[in-house]
């Protein structure tokens, strides 16, 4: 089954993928932990060492899901993190003393320049609109704020991009329908496609008013970290 047969029409997507969060939110950290190797945590330290901001920051984590990001802005970071994220099962298994809101990441109910930082782990693919996303971004961030971005990435040195597809794209999704959601495990590698090659998403992002840009690519090319400034 090809990457298109799995995803969504465009205009079906944010329903899609709110369902499809719902219903994987009880197993969602214990799978990522495991179809990571455990390495999902040493991927968010990273993150929140690279986000380089003061402690007592007020960041906001987008699409936080169960809240681990949350748990490592406030435990690593010494931040004030708040969560959003639109599926209600994700935040009804959240494990995080943070504030958590219910809300649309492309319009978030937060004032023009409020947060110091914004984040955001493993879901740039499921938003409908890229540009509009970081342009949101921008409007809630202060001038000098920081932004920290994790999702996967396809390698450039061949034998390990050969070895990532095999096991992202055949044997994840195997052990996602043996311990959770055939449907979810199937999309969830599928998605990559949805996400613009590196240099592109960098325009974007200056095109938003970023600045600063840095891109870091860990796990042999396989997870992307991209972090910049408000301009």
């Amino acid at each position: 089954m090809d990457a298109v047969s799995v995803l969504p029409a465009p205009e079906e997507k944010a329903a899609v993928v709110e369902a499809m969060f719902d219903r994987v939110a009880p197993s969602y950290e214990r799978l990522n932990h495991l179809i990571s190797g455990g390495q999902d945590r040493r991927w968010r330290h990273r993150l929140v060492r690279d986000l380089a901001l003061a402690p007592g920051s007020r960041v906001l984590d987008l699409a936080c899901g169960t809240g681990d990001l949350c748990r490592d802005l406030a435990d690593l970071g010494g931040h004030r993190p708040v969560g959003v994220d639109f599926s209600a099962g994700m935040l009804e298994h959240a494990h995080t003393d943070a504030p958590l809101v219910r809300g649309d990441a492309l319009r978030l109910p937060v004032p023009d320049a409020a947060a110091d930082g914004v984040t955001c782990g493993f879901a740039l693919r499921n938003f409908t609109s890229l540009p509009e996303f970081f342009a949101e971004c921008a409007r809630v961030l202060r001038p000098g704020g920081r932004f920290a971005f994790l999702d996967p990435a396809r390698p450039r040195f061949a034998p390990f991009r050969v070895g990532n597809d095999l096991w992202f794209h055949r044997i994840v999704p195997r052990i996602g329908a043996a311990l959770g959601d055939a449907e979810a495990y199937r999309y969830l590698p599928a998605s990559t496609a949805y996400l613009p090659e590196p240099d592109e998403m960098l325009a974007m992002l200056r095109r938003a008013g970023f600045t600063d840009l840095v891109r870091r690519t860990m796990m042999l090319g396989a997870v992307q970290l991209i972090t910049g400034s408000r301009a």
